[in-house]
């Protein structure tokens, strides 16, 4: 498993953590272990998941990942 930190781009409240959560909850191999805004820390196994998928998620939510 790959632990990695997503910093995202658009996120300003609650709401926002919470979208993104539900989005990243949704794809399998991945474990959500922290949102905050501005910010998705995630572990994914790397050769199931790659990081396209979960920056595709994160849009999916409204928001855009800047490290990508």
């Amino acid at each position: 498993m790959k632990q990695e930190t997503l910093k995202i781009e658009g996120m300003s409240c609650h709401h926002c953590v919470m979208a993104v959560k539900k989005e990243l909850n949704k794809l399998e191999n991945v474990k959500v272990n922290d949102v905050q805004i501005g910010s998705a820390n995630v572990e994914f196994d790397e050769t199931k998941v790659d990081e396209k998928t979960l920056a595709d998620a994160i849009e999916e939510a409204g928001y855009r990942v800047i490290n990508n």
